[in-house]
């Protein structure tokens, strides 16, 4: 033998010397050992070869020839696997051809591991049928590739080895999936082969037996009957003949779960179910124990944690009253309600027993609410363009919890091509009562428009009960007070031209709206109406006093899965009061994107001999739209049409119309619009198309 000159080699050969000579001294000593000894040794002697051959089992020999195993019911099959990677079964390198050299960076070769994987082919018999089970079967195979290993790793596989064990993975992922729809008895057999016809290289096959569907047999509720018959049965969908499908029934089984804490048990629990098969019947008894625990009442509200309400404030938040029978669905509510007002991190309301009962002796459910202050404090912007607009960005800083509870300062401002604002806002939420609101706020704006510039002081108080995104209201009401400062210039037909006048107005606006609508920022069926008063008096060369009022009405109609048909109508009229005694700023205009879409913002009506609005004492809008929603964005075709007279009484005649195209990206908040619209028979200075973007729908 030749020796290295590696010093680590010459250490290795060395040792493999010293162990060679050590087994052979061991070797001799046993074997002098066993001829001393006696016959009645418990060392046995070697036996020959043939003995060696007769006490081995007998080996399968088609197994190597594609044979198979029965599958077990319920259970993986050893069936035949196409043999590992060859290279497993060749003979280790004898030692005297070992060098032990170390390996280098630039000794290991770059290969491409594409060009080392095995690729294979997967065919599946036996889930084709006729009759009532096709559908169910194609459901099985459906459902099977979706989740398959061997089906989510492209046809190939880094060797054989790996094939076979997706395989066996997928053969139990089977029994499972058949087990699933019913058929507890099924089985598959497996079996995995060079492929001669799929140009792969390896054929894995999976050969499914569904055998017999079990249905339901008895069904029975380990429950008080009473509760049973009320609340669990009616829960309970499923029935006698059924079919056993693992998908249906855990479904029931969460209705029930629903079911009883909604309806007085907060307490309930599901247990686990059984289900006893008569192979013989093909049925299963199903059983399943709910331990519904005490009927409650609500009862007190609890805080715990670090509250930013106390439990005063949570209670007028709820819209059930102590002594009411627990429903699951009104706490949900309530914790919703806990969470829109954006001052907690976490929060969680859950039932505890009360110690108390009510008279009739049914125990209360105190709510216990573990609440987390969060940030309180809010920075916004935005920024947008609208043709006859221009550009605005608009930026808030809101403390939303400086006057506990829920009475947030906020200081907003607008910057824009033709409107500037500074403003201070007090609002309090949840005032009093859930989803009413008070509002003081202090501005000082700037508009600069064709129709007017006016510079305007404001103070303005609001009382309002709204819609939210978590309750929409069937009826809403605003009412609140106006103060207004305003130098604004104005038209004078008896001069022809422009002047300026101080104007200080008070007003007592309300509102009342009606929504039958689906949906608040996004409807597709239903109506709404709103109706706006708004009692005024304008001081300036003398006082008068007038009436502003507008009705509005719109309408939602599907005609298709996809597409939806809404059309808006809008009458104003301000009676009391000639137009030239109104303040611009306080005249009815028409056109822009709320209004006529194609035409600037407050173009249309009557204009002055320079072409520009001012402005009219009644009003009359109409629109409809086509919506097509494809996914998470839709396609809108519409028409407006409008007009603004200088009558208090609106004329309809001398319409304009609008048409134009819109895009719509839906979102979790609402849908953002984008239209194009342009002017049908464009008059000379009006603009060929106009642009519009903002938040929801149009109306």
């Amino acid at each position: 033998m030749e020796q290295s000159d590696d010093p680590e080699a010459g250490e290795f050969f060395s040792t493999m010397i010293a162990l060679q000579t050590s087994l052979t001294w061991i070797a001799f000593a046993l074997a002098q050992d066993a001829v001393a000894q006696p016959v009645a040794s418990p060392i046995p002697s070697i036996i020959s070869d043939e003995e060696f051959a007769k006490a081995i089992p007998a080996f399968d020999e088609n197994v190597d020839e594609g044979g198979e195993q029965p599958a077990q019911t319920g259970e993986v099959d050893e069936t035949e696997l196409d043999p590992a990677d060859p290279a497993i079964d060749e003979p280790l390198p004898s030692l005297e051809n070992f060098a032990a050299e170390p390996l280098s960076d630039d000794s290991i070769p770059e290969t491409d591991n594409a060009e080392n994987l095995v690729s294979y082919a997967v065919q599946i018999d036996g889930l084709k049928a006729a009759g009532e089970h096709t559908a169910i079967l194609d459901r099985i195979n459906r459902r099977f590739r979706e989740l398959s290993s061997l089906s989510l790793n492209g046809g190939s596989a880094e060797s054989r080895s790996a094939i076979n064990a997706k395989a066996r993975a997928d053969q139990q992922l089977l029994l499972d999936i058949l087990s699933s729809e019913g058929f507890y008895d099924g089985k598959v057999n497996l079996s995995s082969k060079r492929s001669e016809t799929t140009g792969r290289a390896i054929e894995v096959e999976f050969r499914v037996r569904p055998d017999q569907r079990y249905r339901f047999g008895s069904i029975v509720f380990d429950a008080p009957a009473d509760v049973t018959e009320n609340l669990i049965r009616p829960s309970f969908p499923l029935k006698t003949g059924d079919p056993i499908v693992a998908d249906d029934v855990v479904a029931a089984e969460a209705q029930i779960s629903l079911a009883l804490p909604q309806n007085g048990y907060p307490f309930a629990q599901v247990g686990q179910r059984d289900i006893l098969l008569d192979e013989t019947l093909g049925t299963g008894d199903y059983t399943l124990p709910v331990t519904t625990g005490v009927k409650s009442y609500f009862g007190e509200v609890l805080t715990e944690g670090n509250p930013v309400f106390e439990a005063e404030h949570v209670a007028i938040l709820r819209r059930f009253r102590t002594g009411d029978l627990y429903d699951a669905r009104k706490v949900d509510d309530l914790r919703e309600a806990l969470v829109a007002t954006g001052l907690l991190s976490t929060v969680s309301v859950e039932a505890v027993p009360s110690q108390n009962n009510a008279a009739d002796g049914t125990a209360y459910a105190d709510l216990l609410v573990k609440q987390e202050a969060g940030p309180a404090r809010t920075i916004a912007a935005s920024a947008g363009y609208e043709t006859g607009l221009g550009f605005k960005a608009e930026g808030s800083w809101t403390h939303r919890n400086l006057f506990p509870p829920e009475g947030a300062l906020g200081v907003s401002g607008i910057l824009g091509t033709q409107e500037q604002a500074l403003g201070v806002i007090f609002n309090r939420s949840n005032a009093g009562r859930r989803d009413r609101t008070i509002e003081l706020s202090l501005s000082a704006l700037h508009k600069n428009y064709d129709a007017f510039d006016a510079y305007t002081g404001r103070l303005a108080g609001t009382l309002s009960y709204q819609s939210t995104p978590i309750w929409q209201k069937k009826l809403t009401y605003a009412v609140g007070f106006e103060l207004l400062a305003t130098y604004e210039s104005l038209f004078e037909i008896a001069r022809l031209s422009r002047d300026r006048k101080l104007y200080y107005v008070a007003a007592l606006p309300a509102q009342v709206g009606f929504d039958r609508s689906d949906d608040l920022l996004n409807p597709s069926r239903g109506f709404r109406l709103n109706l706006r008063m708004s009692p005024e008096t304008a001081l300036g060369e003398g006082s008068r006093f007038y009436l502003r009022g507008m009705i509005e009405g719109t309408y939602y109609q599907p005609i298709a899965e996809s597409v939806v048909v809404a059309a808006r109508g809008r009458v104003g009229s301000i009676i009391g009061t000639s137009r030239d005694d109104l303040p611009p700023s306080r005249r009815y205009y028409g056109g822009g994107g709320g209004s006529v879409r194609g035409f600037g913002y407050q173009q249309l009506g009557p204009v002055d001999f320079e072409g520009n609005p001012i402005g009219g004492r009644s009003l009359n809008e109409a629109a409809a739209e086509v919506r097509y929603r494809f996914g998470d964005f839709g396609a809108v075709a519409f028409i407006d049409a409008g007009q603004v007279y200088q009558e208090s009484t609106p004329q309809f005649d001398n319409w304009r119309f609008g048409i134009g195209l819109g895009g719509r990206f839906y979102t979790n908040f609402g849908p953002v619009r984008i239209d194009v619209a342009t002017p049908v028979s464009r008059r000379r200075g009006e603009s060929r198309f106009s642009f519009y973007v903002s938040l929801g729908q149009a109306f």
